[in-house]
Parts: C-alpha cells; sequence; structure tokens
C-alpha cells in the first residue's frame, strides 16, 4: 500500500527524519511531499492551518484513512519491517504512549528553535511533487 508522508519541508528534524525514513522504508510505500506545498494541501483537502498540529500520513489508496501528529509517527512505525514490534512495546508500556504524545507535542511547538530551520525546503527523492514551491515564488 502506498502512503503520503507531509512533513515540515523548512524543519531540519523533519528533513532528517524523511531521510531516515527513506533508508529504512524498503517496501519504497512511502511518498513525501512538504507543507509548504499549497497544491499538494489543496489536493487532499488540507488546510494550511491543520499543518500546526503535525505531519500528515496519508493511505493512498484509501485516501479516508489519515493520521496527524504522533499518530502519523505510530503508523509508520507500524509499516516498517520490525515497526509493530516496537510499536508494542510503545503501547504496552504504562505511561510511554501518553509520554510520547507530549514529547510529539512539544518537539513539534520548538522544533526551529531546538534544530533549526532550513533555508531551503528538502525535497527527496521520492518526492509527490518533486519541485520548490517557495522558489518558484521569486
Amino acid at each position: 500500500m502506498p502512503y503520503l508522508v507531509i512533513y515540515d519541508g523548512l524543519c531540519n528534524l523533519c528533513a532528517s527524519g524523511v531521510q531516515l525514513l527513506e533508508r529504512l522504508d524498503r517496501g519504497q510505500q512511502f511518498r513525501y511531499a512538504p507543507m509548504q506545498d499549497g497544491a499538494t494541501l489543496a489536493q487532499w483537502g488540507i488546510p494550511p492551518e491543520q499543518m500546526e498540529l503535525g505531519m500528515i500520513l496519508i493511505d493512498l489508496e484509501q485516501p479516508q484513512r489519515r493520521w496527524q501528529g504522533s499518530a502519523a509517527v505510530e503508523q509508520i512505525a507500524a509499516l516498517l519491517p520490525s515497526g509493530s514490534l516496537w510499536l508494542a512495546l510503545y503501547h504496552n508500556l504504562p505511561g510511554l504512549k501518553l509520554l510520547g504524545d507530549w514529547s510529539y507535542a512539544q518537539i513539534r511547538d520548538h522544533r526551529y528553535e531546538w534544530f533549526g530551520r532550513r533555508d531551503t525546503l528538502y525535497l527527496p527523492a521520492v518526492c509527490e511533487r518533486c519541485r520548490d514551491p517557495l522558489a518558484e515564488k521569486d
């Protein structure tokens, strides 16, 4: 099943996360699009302000199936090799899910401050729209 990961293309941590996911995604089941691409957001009916809640994962075969924020991270983990094992531990250790949700929200809200902001969008090799919408504004 193919999935679309909508991520913050200006966030250093997010770009590193996408690069890691590209290496781990042996099944090549993920496509990527930066949240700064308004055309992609419009195509999927996502208001730009919704991206303030974090990354989004869309099941491309059943687009109504979507996950956002820490739920998206959990679903991505479940789709990776051995991910379901780690996810089972995460869900079964008391308090770990609550801590994970809280940690995701803190990182999301402070990502530029803690990890820096890129000057240009990170566009991965397997990109839904391999262009930089910010560069086109010049």
